[in-house]
């Protein structure tokens, strides 16, 4: 009997501690929601999107690994090579010692590790992340400094290499703590170089070329932030604070990192801004219609809803508006089409869905309604025609299917371009409006088909008045007279 109770005793107790156990970590968990910090940190793409077959073409780095992610990857042994000699560039420009500066960021070592998530990295002790971070953080500041001053020639660093490092820039899983660059810059001579050159950097990302047959390789490598151009983008947004759209975001001394910065500029222009949520959107409209039938571009303008190219390139400057009576407008930023434009839509969309990121999904919203508009080549061409569209990747068709996929699977922010697509709605419904939309496109799409329907026109008012006066003629002088 004894030896039949024997084991039950344990077993009661083992259930007894593994409920105690489960019951504490629902405790914990809420605690650590409750005590989550509001700024995210750096970790892996989210786990669905790295089940996808061309994972590796989009989230991973192609030339240089950055971080404690994907570092000792001997795929990246070249890029080694490259961040060894730009680290001796920037620390001979900085005017320091090499080892004071190494020492500066060992002593903010564990301050700096909290900005990753623990995953990241638990296989590193703190010198063998100092030694990451510094290599690393000297390297992205000496090479954006470099590809704002052209001087990669200098160094005998390949064209090919500086384009897909570029790229690498930008990837999620390839971040550093923007303070570890902060606390770099403040150690260098050349700090407001440096500063400068990284705001240079993203704007040369962001905006788009005026002219859509200039090179945009070499822009880009050309182009330089103007003070006036800052003056004009707080401007513009100062005067856009009463617009229906706006929203309440909350500023922020700096950003997360690179690819925040480039998303927080894409998204609202020059400054930073950081924790952006949605205001009261719509507040002056009422029953707004979420609903949209259009399918694209090419419906749109059957309904009269034509395209045209927006002031800046901030991916929240979508807008409607209504001309005359039947022909409405739709305001659309300019975008650049190029091999680099899916990896960083899709790495910042990857930012967007990080758990401890609050944001609102602006770039997923954006990809989104764009992805509404571009159905096939015919839109892309119509994108392009309005100077929306800057197309340096191929055909119309592989742009079209560019958007068509990224748009897979997406949950945008409902509240994002809801007034827009209610009008578009609206409009579009509107059976009047189409039907002379309809005609207009039909029969006056060309100066010749207006002028054949202008002298028809005159011709039928000519022969309608020479009719009229023919009955109607007042009687002659001679009428009166009869023969005697």
């Amino acid at each position: 009997m004894g030896i039949t109770e024997e084991p039950q005793v344990p077993s009661i107790s083992i259930g007894i501690t593994n409920l105690k156990a489960k019951l504490e970590k629902i405790r914990e968990a809420k605690k650590n929601v409750m005590n989550q910090s509001q700024t995210p940190k750096i970790q892996k793409v989210i786990f669905f999107l790295r089940e996808q077959d061309d994972f590796h073409k989009n989230y991973e780095p192609k030339v240089v690994s950055l971080g404690p992610i994907h570092h000792g990857n001997p795929n990246y042994q070249l890029g080694e090579n490259y961040k060894l000699l730009l680290t001796y560039e920037f620390i001979e420009g900085s005017g320091k010692n090499m080892e004071d500066v190494y020492n500066m960021i060992k002593e903010k070592i564990h301050e700096l590790r909290t900005c990753f998530e623990e995953e990241v990295t638990k296989a590193y002790d703190d010198e063998a992340l100092t030694s990451i971070l510094f290599v690393d953080g000297c390297a992205i500041l000496q090479y954006i400094y470099c590809a704002t001053n052209k001087k990669f020639k200098e160094l005998n660093i390949k064209t090919d290499s500086v384009a897909f490092g570029q790229q690498d820039l930008f990837l999620l899983e390839n971040q550093l703590p923007y303070r570890l660059l902060t606390w770099l810059m403040s150690s260098s001579v050349k700090k407001e170089e440096l500063s400068k050159s990284i705001e240079t950097y993203i704007d040369l990302h962001v905006k788009v070329p005026e002219d859509q047959q200039s090179n945009w390789l070499s822009w880009r490598l050309c182009q330089r932030s103007k003070p006036q151009q800052a003056q004009r983008a707080k401007e513009e947004s100062h005067d856009d604070e009463e617009k229906p759209q706006d929203r309440t975001i909350s500023v922020a001394k700096e950003p997360v990192h690179l690819l925040d910065h480039l998303r927080t500029r894409m998204l609202h222009g020059q400054g930073y801004i950081h924790g952006g949520k949605v205001g009261k959107i719509n507040q002056n409209i009422q029953n707004v219609q979420e609903w949209q039938s259009y399918r694209n571009v090419q419906e749109l303008k059957t309904a009269g809803i034509h395209l045209k190219r927006g002031k800046n390139c901030y991916l929240s400057e979508i807008k409607f508006t209504k001309q005359f009576l039947f022909r409405g407008q739709l305001h659309l930023p300019p975008i650049v089409v190029d091999d680099s434009t899916r990896p960083k839509f899709l790495n910042l969309v990857a930012y967007e869905m990080c758990l401890d990121f609050e944001n609102d999904f602006g770039v997923t919203s954006y990809i989104s309604f764009l992805d509404s508009l571009i159905d096939e080549a015919y839109d892309v061409k119509k994108l392009r025609k309005a100077q929306i569209l800057h197309n340096f990747l191929g055909s119309d068709e592989e742009v079209a299917k560019l958007f068509n996929e990224i748009g897979t699977d997406l949950v945008p922010n409902i509240e994002i371009y809801k007034e827009v697509r209610s009008e578009i709605q609206k409009h579009y419904e509107n059976k009047w409006m189409t039907w002379i939309a309809q005609v207009f496109h039909d029969y006056f799409s060309s100066p010749w088909t207006f002028i054949a329907f202008f002298g028809a026109l005159l011709a039928l008012a000519l022969t309608i008045t020479q009719t009229w006066y023919a009955v109607n003629s007042p009687p002659g002088p001679c009428k009166n007279l009869t023969p005697k």
